[in-house]
């Protein structure tokens, strides 16, 4: 039997409408040629699908038992070649991420490693920035993903959570001997801090968090957390930092300690723009690191 996608689609439409010439229009085909499709239709099934008149136009029993059916084809030939157009999508193309250094550096290359098994040919840019120029970048649309810590104001923005990070007390040896083993707030306020930048969110989260303790020592400020660990390695002061960070600043020499008391936890998790839909690739790194995680 020889009935087309065509002819499925155009008895599907006729049986949602009141009239052909309702569903001609729906269709963007004349009224003789809908009627044409149908009638053929009907001869190759071998007898009527509608009941006729001047006014309207209603299923026959035979019609009835058709329909879900036809929809049900409908929908399943829509998908199948919606999928096959998906696997061409990631065959080729480019996709621009953006993270916070200490992701990009602890995590992300396993991600983008299974990423690249199942998208070898999709080119990836990576865009390794501080956590509020992460949220920019997805803001304004120049990064589909971030992956950074959960925003406090999320105005345009969906964030999935993946875990969540611990704050923890980073010193060099010399540092870390005035510090008792169970470190607690007020401990980590008798010495020299060095801190970053004032309007990033690591920076409020930390200092708010000892100014709670008593006064703090400030002696230095950074845009990033790499920079902090080499003055920490210099003995300029000790720092707070996510445990994130943690094989980094354990690569040079420094001792990681937790907080004892009253910990600083924070989610780390993807964001995306709420006004953009994600691209294929987009959509499948997504769905792969939430799996991951999962």
């Amino acid at each position: 039997m020889d009935v087309s996608y065509r002819q499925i689609k155009a008895f599907v439409e006729v049986a949602k409408s009141s009239t052909f010439a309702e569903a001609a229009v729906s269709l963007h085909l004349t009224q003789p040629a809908l009627s044409s499709a149908i009638k053929k239709m009907e001869e190759q099934l071998g007898g009527k699908l509608f009941l006729r008149n001047t006014r309207s136009v209603s299923l026959t029993p035979e019609g009835e038992v058709l329909f879900p059916n036809a929809v049900r084809l409908l929908h399943d030939w829509d998908n199948t070649f919606s999928d096959i157009q998906n696997l061409f999508a990631m065959a080729k193309g480019h996709l621009t991420i953006c993270a916070m250094p200490s992701f990009a550096e602890a995590h992300l290359p396993e991600i983008l490693f299974q990423f690249h098994q199942r998208a070898p040919n999709v080119n990836l840019r990576i865009v390794d920035v501080v956590m509020e120029q992460v949220i920019h970048e997805v803001t304004t649309g120049r990064s589909e993903i971030g992956f950074s810590f959960e925003p406090e104001r999320k105005d345009g923005l969906i964030f999935e959570r993946l875990f969540d990070d611990q704050f923890v007390v980073v010193a060099n040896e010399m540092q870390a001997s005035l510090l008792p083993e169970k470190v607690k707030w007020l401990d980590c306020l008798k010495l020299p801090l060095v801190m970053m930048n004032r309007g990033s969110a690591v920076r409020h989260w930390t200092q708010t968090k000892l100014a709670s303790h008593g006064e703090l020592d400030i002696v230095a400020e950074t845009g990033q957390l790499s920079t902090l660990g080499k003055l920490i390695q210099n003995g300029l002061g000790i720092s707070i930092m996510p445990s994130i960070c943690k094989k980094q600043m354990e690569g040079l020499g420094l001792v990681v300690k937790e907080v004892s008391d009253e910990p600083l936890i924070k989610n780390i998790g993807l964001i995306r723009n709420t006004r953009k839909s994600l691209s294929t690739p987009a959509q499948s790194l997504w769905n792969l690191t939430i799996a991951h995680y999962a």
